[in-house]
């Protein structure tokens, strides 16, 4: 394995490094996530130890460049902070795993084991569909450069349809993504949730993406 190690503290950089190197792997530094990203362009990496605090572009910002780049190595995201907010936010970033500081060596080694044996399927941060973006970690949507406000279910519903683009959703298939096991699954509101799904997402922009399939569902269209 080859791994990218992007910490900014020297001693805990070659710590990591040499650890690694005992373990037979090769290993890269970068000290801050502009670097990073430009080793990424360059070399194709087996795994990522990326620290949630950097020097000018955060870990947040530089694991999310990466998957907008195409590199989908696995990462492994380092941070000092136990909340379960930043936690969230790393993995909403495109980061795999995280481990806190401080951590045993051999936990690392362990981890970016688990991590090379998962393979690297395609996980997007972003989801492109068309013109159409959506970014589910900071719940923002555009159409070319223009912000959507969407309410919540609106947003569930978007973002359902364009993680699986051109395959036709029944309303059930919605309704389960969106509300609870409570919900009357006859119910119309699917119906009138698309309704203002379109009236935000195609109308106002003249595009028709979102398409009902008479009998079936819906789909948002893949191009």
């Amino acid at each position: 394995m080859r791994v990218l190690v992007v910490e900014d503290e020297p001693q805990m950089a070659r710590v990591i490094r040499r650890s690694l190197a005992k373990e037979g792997l090769a290993a890269d530094v970068a000290n801050r996530g502009e670097e990073a990203v430009a080793m990424t362009r360059g070399c194709d990496y087996d795994a990522i130890v990326l620290d949630l605090m950097l020097p000018g572009m955060s870990g947040l910002t530089a694991c999310r460049r990466m998957r907008e780049q195409g590199v989908w190595a696995p990462v492994l995201m380092l941070t000092a902070r136990e909340s379960v907010a930043d936690r969230v936010a790393g993995l909403d970033s495109g980061a795999d795993d995280y481990l806190v500081k401080p951590f045993a060596l051999a936990e690392l080694h362990a981890r970016l084991r688990s991590l090379a044996r998962r393979g690297r399927p395609e996980r997007p941060a972003v989801l492109v569909v068309g013109d159409l973006r959506l970014d589910p970690a900071l719940r923002r949507v555009w159409r070319v450069e223009t912000e959507i406000e969407l309410s919540a279910k609106e947003f569930a519903l978007l973002e359902l349809l364009m993680r699986r683009p051109g395959e036709v959703l029944t309303r059930l298939e919605l309704i389960e993504h969106a509300w609870d096991i409570a919900y009357e699954a006859r119910s119309n509101v699917v119906d009138v949730y698309v309704r203002r799904l379109r009236d935000k997402v195609d109308r106002p922009f003249g595009c028709a993406s979102i398409e009902t399939v008479r009998g079936a569902g819906y789909r948002i269209r893949g191009q």
